[in-house]
């Protein structure tokens, strides 16, 4: 689909001349919807054109939904209109981006990206709006009361991932930010790894906002070379920029035999000779990297990753894709493999259900709150298990309290396409509660 797009300039031709707000600044999505209901308004905020992660999607993905649920009459009657903020990546831009949203009475903020939690998270929580559906990146977003996650963020992503590399690693070296927050990582992963009696991983860390990871990326081979050895780097968007360094190590004579094939039949990363695979998470690879970095021919052939969803042909998302056909076609910021545009997408699929299930002519933010809290339960067409929030279903994990999704999806990259691994979802909630 991405290949039979137009360029960026008809996309914001178009969608400037179907009213849509862009995600330069703030701005509502027009809509048609007549009645007696009161409209509905709520936001998305994530960063653009930042140096650091961007995720243009989002708001792109809210503003579709948008269009195709005023089409036909709203949410339930109510004309649903969207603000959207470039949050900058900046503690500045999110807390701009939540008095906005206060200041323009939004019910809730609705499938958005942020870093910077406890600058927005206050703001909402003394306003009552809820945050549905955030990427999943803070702690903020798995300890407010006011936050109902989706998905169960970075941590189960990783802890998830410690359980993916143990049946197939003999040795893992990780490479994670030298940050406070990376901090924590190595724990997750050990988690997972030694839910199977694995040893832990070596732990590296390193600046998240290098030019080059050559050191880190000889520590990691050095560490992991061997029968069964693998590398996984979590490092965002650096992650990229780590496996390129990664492939640029010279050479190491092989030896003991013939070069075996990878997880992808092809693969260079085979743990055989002193070669190991590679792997890492969704949020630091995805199929749009994998795209934009060569495809079948990527340096992420073969890479083992964990993901909080189905993959992306799969047929759960066809309700998306038909969205996205019908409403943003022409957008090019608007792609079903991004982790963030699914995210949004199963947000907004949050907001439509609650609203519907309130029918009520006015809604407001502590109704939708209430209704969360009171296990209002949501089906997300098999994205994600059915997601409730009453205190039962918290998973109470020690710093992710909030999280009520704890299962995350095994796949691997094959011919240029991250596929299933395995089948299905697997439950990481007692790896989680493990960590120490």
């Amino acid at each position: 689909m991405t290949g039979r797009r137009l360029t960026s300039l008809l996309a914001y031709v178009t969608a400037t001349a179907a009213g849509a707000s862009l995600l330069t600044g703030c701005g509502a999505l027009p809509g048609t919807v007549g009645g007696s209901r009161e409209p509905l308004t709520v936001m998305t905020w994530a960063p653009d054109r930042t140096k650091a992660t961007n995720m243009p999607g989002m708001p792109a993905m809210a503003q579709a939904f948008a269009r195709w649920v005023n089409s036909s009459g709203g949410i339930d009657g109510h004309e649903l209109r969207v603000l959207t903020c470039n949050e900058r990546n900046t503690s500045e831009g999110a807390a701009d981006c939540a008095r906005q949203a206060i200041d323009q009475k939004a019910v809730a903020v609705v499938g958005s990206y942020s870093q910077h939690g406890r600058d927005f998270m206050n703001a909402l929580e003394a306003a009552g709006i809820p945050y549905v559906g955030g990427y999943g990146v803070t702690d903020d977003e798995f300890t407010s009361p006011l936050s109902y996650p989706v998905n169960g963020g970075q941590a189960s992503l990783v802890a998830g991932h410690g359980m993916q590399l143990a049946g197939v690693c003999d040795k893992v070296a990780l490479v994670r930010p030298d940050t406070v927050d990376g901090d924590r990582l190595p724990s997750l992963l050990d988690s997972g790894l030694r839910r199977a009696k694995h040893g832990g991983a070596l732990d590296i860390p390193a600046a998240e906002d290098a030019a080059e990871y050559t050191r880190q990326a000889g520590r990691a081979r050095s560490g992991a070379k061997g029968a069964g050895g693998c590398v996984t780097a979590v490092l965002g968007e650096r992650t990229q920029t780590f496996f390129d360094s990664f492939r640029r190590l010279p050479e190491e004579k092989r030896r003991g035999g013939s070069r075996q094939d990878g997880a992808d039949g092809k693969g260079r990363q085979d743990g055989k000779g002193g070669h190991v695979r590679i792997s890492s998470v969704l949020g630091s690879v995805d199929q749009p990297v994998i795209d934009r970095t060569g495809g079948a021919h990527s340096p992420f052939e073969g890479a083992f990753v964990t993901g909080w969803y189905p993959e992306a042909n799969d047929k759960s998302w066809a309700p998306m894709r038909k969205v996205i056909q019908e409403h943003a076609f022409v957008d090019n910021r608007v792609d079903p493999a991004d982790t963030g545009v699914q995210t949004t997408w199963i947000a907004y699929t949050v907001l439509k259900q609650v609203v519907e299930a309130l029918d009520r002519d006015r809604i407001t933010a502590t109704e939708i709150a209430h209704a969360l809290d009171r296990g209002e339960r949501i089906d997300t067409g098999g994205l994600t298990p059915a997601l409730r929030w009453k205190y039962a279903d918290l998973l109470g994990a020690s710093g992710f309290p909030r999280i009520v999704n704890h299962q995350v999806t095994f796949q691997v990259v094959r011919q240029g396409q991250l596929v299933a691994q395995k089948p299905g979802f697997v439950d990481v909630g007692e790896t989680l509660l493990s960590v120490t």
